[in-house]
């Protein structure tokens, strides 16, 4: 992917009734980048991803997609260039993992035609990546948790956009499968995309990130490099407990000490 697409916020305010949750934001996600957000529960990680995605209103400011708002494009056009992961997938119809993954071909396939043979060995390649492969005859209505979360993972990915914006990618996910979607996300930004995604794990963050956005929840917001702003003062203001730096191997590692 050689893509150049990016994302840019401008003066850019999220608010809900009775309270600003991040005043004035200038971001620009570049190709290339992967961006971490972080913060504590209500801080406006998820109104954020949905207000850069064009899916809620914000309250000051504008969202540019390739330098066009991205409130005068079509959504079709949008989601050609941009997929969002949302926390929460629900599945009211019963569909097979296969079917599922496919829905992510919808903004590249004709109005009145079929997916493709093509767009069918993509879906399957996702479902590869995620581990799910041998799961695409399943009804989705079976999956674990965490498998339902790859397949979520798997669609945005069947997508193919320029853009993920993906709010927390590794919930309900063990271990070792929030490491393999983590590189998953960070290979495609090698490979040219631009990547934010919202995490609660600040170690993931500091492993796979270039930059970090952190939301204070009053408005106030932190944007810098992983090593300029995961400071122990800072994570500590962040989330409200006590955050300590401690050195594994080669690496630092935050953790969460006793208040």
């Amino acid at each position: 992917m050689t893509s150049t697409a990016q994302l840019h916020a401008e003066s850019l305010t999220v608010s809900v009734p009775g309270r600003t949750l991040i005043e004035a934001l200038d971001l620009s996600l570049h190709a290339g980048e992967f961006l971490a957000v972080l913060g504590q529960n209500g801080s406006g990680k998820s109104l954020c991803m949905m207000t850069l995605c064009g899916l809620r209103p914000a309250a000051g400011g504008r969202v540019l997609l390739s330098d066009q708002p991205i409130d005068s494009i079509d959504r079709a056009a949008i989601a050609r260039k941009l997929s969002l992961l949302p926390q929460i997938s629900e599945d009211i119809f019963p569909s097979t993992v296969l079917d599922t993954a496919l829905i992510g071909r919808y903004p590249h396939i004709g109005r009145y035609s079929w997916e493709s043979p093509q767009d069918r060995s993509i879906a399957l390649r996702s479902l590869q990546i995620v581990d799910l492969e041998g799961l695409a005859d399943r009804d989705v209505l079976t999956l674990s948790g965490g498998e339902r979360q790859r397949l979520a993972v798997a669609q945005v990915l069947t997508q193919q956009p320029d853009i993920f914006l993906l709010d927390e990618p590794t919930n309900h996910l063990d271990p070792q499968h929030q490491i393999d979607v983590m590189r998953v996300f960070r290979q495609r930004a090698d490979d040219g995309a631009c990547v934010a995604a919202a995490l609660h794990d600040v170690n993931l963050a500091s492993r796979f990130a270039d930059r970090c956005l952190l939301l204070f929840g009053d408005g106030r917001w932190r944007l810098g490099k992983c090593d300029d702003v995961l400071e122990e003062s800072t994570l500590t203001e962040l989330y409200g407990t006590p955050m300590e730096r401690v050195q594994w191997r080669e690496n630092s590692l935050f953790i969460a000490t006793a208040s």
